[in-house]
């Protein structure tokens, strides 16, 4: 029985801990991400250590058609996905306006078209064969606003908003989507989206390889919305929406500040 995990942006921090708890429990798994040489050592170790395979598709999916492109190259593969998980995305610290637009918009191709382009792709596939999972990696980010991150949090919001209408219409079709949404995670994403220095990251965060877990059990349970932490996901989801929005604009602002 066919158990293939397609993993995005695998060649560090969450993804990479999706590939190992995945293979650690027999399953192959297709990595993708811009840096060949890191996936390759990956697929070694997990290799070597699980005696499954891992197949390394290196490309940038936030190109123009870069799903499609990874999409294609796994199909030639002969590779069926019996499970998604849309990690690749990134952010930037600054006011809008003060940020190059071509990172903006690079945000927006990575973060919110590449993972629609592929859950479409992917999700038909699944229905197909009978079922899947897939895995949308989201932020607590998505519950609010984010001025100092302003399209970060909002594609993150496209995110959350998206999982949860297509986990509606795929569920009666033997597929579920599930949103995992965590707070801060101590990855390069701190260092690549100039966050260093701010209170969001200075109280430290969990580690990768716990959120990974949290989020693929989450999606094996077909679990629709997880936060990796119980205090946070109660704040985001009862404290926030009752709080004045000034004022949580103002709080995210200041944790976001240098």
């Amino acid at each position: 029985m066919s158990n293939t995990a397609l993993i995005t942006g695998a060649s560090s921090g969450i993804g990479m801990e999706f590939a190992r708890y995945h293979a650690s429990k027999g399953g192959d798994v297709i990595v993708t991400a811009r840096r060949e040489d890191t996936l390759n050592a990956l697929k070694s170790e997990l290799e070597q250590k699980h005696g499954v395979k891992v197949h390394v598709f290196a490309l940038d999916l936030g190109a123009d058609g870069g799903a499609e492109a990874l999409y294609q190259q796994v199909k030639a593969a002969g590779l069926k996905v019996d499970i998604l998980i849309n990690n690749a995305g990134f952010g930037g610290q600054g006011a809008h306006i003060d940020r190059p637009l071509k990172d903006e918009l690079g945000m927006i191709d990575l973060n919110v078209k590449a993972l629609v382009a592929l859950t479409h792709l992917a999700a038909a596939d699944m229905v197909a064969q009978g079922g899947g999972k897939i895995l949308q990696v989201g932020s607590t980010a998505g519950f609010m606003p984010g001025p100092n991150q302003a399209v970060y949090f909002a594609t993150k919001a496209f995110v959350k908003s998206f999982s949860e209408g297509i986990d509606q219409e795929l569920r009666p079709r033997g597929v579920t989507s599930t949103v995992l949404a965590p707070g801060y995670v101590e990855t390069e994403f701190a260092q690549a989206a100039n966050l260093e220095g701010t209170k969001l990251v200075s109280g430290g965060g969990k580690t990768p390889a716990s959120v990974a877990k949290h989020g693929y059990d989450a999606m094996m349970r077909g679990d629709l919305v997880t936060v990796n932490e119980r205090g946070l996901g109660f704040m985001v989801n009862w404290v926030i929406p009752l709080l004045p929005r000034r004022q949580v604009l103002k709080m995210v602002q200041n944790m976001q500040a240098k």
